[in-house]
């Protein structure tokens, strides 16, 4: 299996390991089979963000101790489905995507 690339073609950084995030669950936003989401935006959360994704029906600010999920906060860091980052995009209130 190949290393994950950026879309600049170099190695697939660290997104955030505390909570551990994306959707193989190794702190790196990379997709493949079964990724239907297509987790690939490592993003910092707003205040913002997180309400309209809640809002959207998906919450990531609620600790969810059955799957260790301690809830988002603003700062944190999470891979974010990218057609869900441009639906808050284009709302106004999506949260800050890092580039690397």
């Amino acid at each position: 299996m190949s290393e994950a690339t950026n879309v600049l073609g170099g190695p697939l950084q660290m997104c955030c390991a505390n909570p551990i995030t994306g959707f193989y669950r190794d702190g790196k936003c990379k997709t493949g089979a079964g990724d239907w989401g297509v987790h690939i935006i490592c993003a910092q959360m707003t205040t913002e963000f997180l309400a309209y994704t809640k809002g959207q029906g998906n919450d990531l600010s609620t600790p969810m101790p059955l799957y260790a999920f301690p809830g988002l906060q603003a700062g944190d860091h999470w891979c974010l489905c990218a057609s869900r980052w441009q639906q808050a995009l284009q709302a106004g209130c999506s949260a800050f995507q890092f580039s690397w």
